[in-house]
């Protein structure tokens, strides 16, 4: 299961609501990169796709690919508003370890 905060689902609704072209939902998934061997990657998507988990959350659907959710399952995701700069961050307890960026894992 992948978890967002209030904060979070508010500013995805917020996201949703300002896009331009129709949005299904969020994509988020993890990609080879990043300097600890993986990269969090979110966006705003039209569908999900075939082989998509599509989580529904107060009418806010997320969708992450199964190669993806084995690596975010039991992540938190959160968005903070502070003084260096607003955006999501992830509680994921599968990493082993993490760039001090945030937004990279291994």
């Amino acid at each position: 299961m992948i978890n967002l905060t209030d904060s979070a689902m508010d500013a995805v609704r917020t996201a949703i609501s300002g896009a331009k072209d129709p949005v299904g939902g969020l994509r988020i998934m993890v990609e080879t990169g990043g300097c600890a061997g993986y990269k969090y990657m979110m966006g705003l998507v039209d569908e999900a796709g075939p082989d998509d988990t599509v989580i529904e959350r107060d009418g806010v659907k997320v969708f992450v690919d199964t190669t993806s959710h084995q690596l975010l399952n039991g992540t938190t995701i959160d968005f903070v508003v502070a003084l260096e700069g607003s955006g999501f961050t992830f509680d994921n307890p599968n990493a082993n370890s993490s760039c001090s960026c945030g937004k990279s894992f291994g």
